[in-house]
């Protein structure tokens, strides 16, 4: 009888090649996700999006949407106009992004009494 070998366990290096790392440090923040999921609905504005993000200060949403359009998610279109316009959209990779997103905040919705109740009786236990 051979000995079956036990797999490796995945490593998650702290570098910029680690891929979980590198996506979930940016969506996993406080406002990303909101962003991402006010955008489903198509393009926006940033007023627009600031009053439908409550919490958010105007600083936040700035970086939080240049980091977005940095890493490929929001598209960023200024419309030659007086006053100058300018519009957030999800890109493709954006919208791909939000799909398995989606179960995720659906398992949230789903499971918000039960995580109250774990909280409370861990902190109970305190």
């Amino acid at each position: 009888m051979t000995a079956l070998a036990k797999p490796e366990k995945r490593v998650f290096h702290n570098n910029e090649d680690c891929p979980v790392r590198n996506v979930v440090a940016q969506i996993g923040d406080k406002w990303s996700l909101l962003i991402l999921f006010a955008l489903v609905e198509g393009a926006d504005r940033f007023n627009s999006l600031k009053s439908r993000i409550e919490g958010i200060s105007q600083r936040m949403l700035t970086q939080t949407l240049r980091d977005l359009e940095r890493e490929g998610y929001v598209n960023r279109t200024v419309y030659p106009e007086v006053p100058v316009r300018v519009e957030y959209c999800l890109t493709e990779m954006g919208r791909d992004l939000v799909k398995p997103l989606y179960q995720l905040v659906c398992w949230a919705d789903e499971h918000q009494d039960d995580i109250k109740r774990a909280r409370k009786a861990y902190d109970e236990r305190s």
